[in-house]
């Protein structure tokens, strides 16, 4: 329910990797609103792969962010807030479907990223993490393929306006 604070859990292969505290903004069942604010604390237990790669960072920091998420969407939406709470920009992060569990949710994070910014400039970021992922096992080429398919679905979503988060253009925090 709206207020409410819940745990977003980053999972690698079967194994919790990150957690950290968000505040539920909204739950229609089909897409569920976040909130990571400031300050929020993040959980890295012990791990197979080793130290998550934000393991050097204690809580989040900066900005306020909106994340919208969805059962079947194998990307996470977040909207980025300045210090002064204005809109930065978007933010697509490409992750497994979140899957709710108890107490909150869980996804991971495949690397690639694509910026959206105001005024509709598009810039893709940490392309090359999938590459590195790949050689450290975190996912397998065919995961890369599927991640590349559906970075190239939220392209044609962009140049048709079809975003299925635009409903959120106007949420501030």
């Amino acid at each position: 329910t709206p207020g409410e604070v819940i745990s977003r859990r980053e999972v690698l292969h079967g194994d919790l990797w990150l957690s950290h505290r968000v505040t539920v903004v909204a739950d229609d069942g089909d897409v569920l609103a976040t909130r990571l604010d400031p300050g929020s604390v993040f959980t890295f237990p012990e791990h197979p792969f080793g130290p998550h790669p934000w393991s050097a960072h204690p809580q989040w920091g900066g900005s306020v962010v909106l994340h919208l998420s969805r059962a079947d969407t194998a990307y996470g939406v977040w909207k980025f807030f300045e210090t002064d709470r204005t809109f930065r920009h978007w933010y697509v992060n490409f992750e497994p479907p979140a899957v709710r569990v108890p107490g909150g949710y869980e996804t991971d994070d495949h690397g690639l990223d694509l910026i959206i910014w105001p005024d509709g400039r598009r810039e893709w970021k940490d392309v090359e993490d999938l590459h590195h992922q790949v050689a450290e096992g975190r996912i397998t080429p065919d995961t890369v393929g599927e991640v590349l398919a559906t970075a190239a679905e939220v392209v044609a979503l962009l140049d048709e306006d079809r975003r299925w988060w635009s409903d959120w253009d106007d949420w501030t925090p």
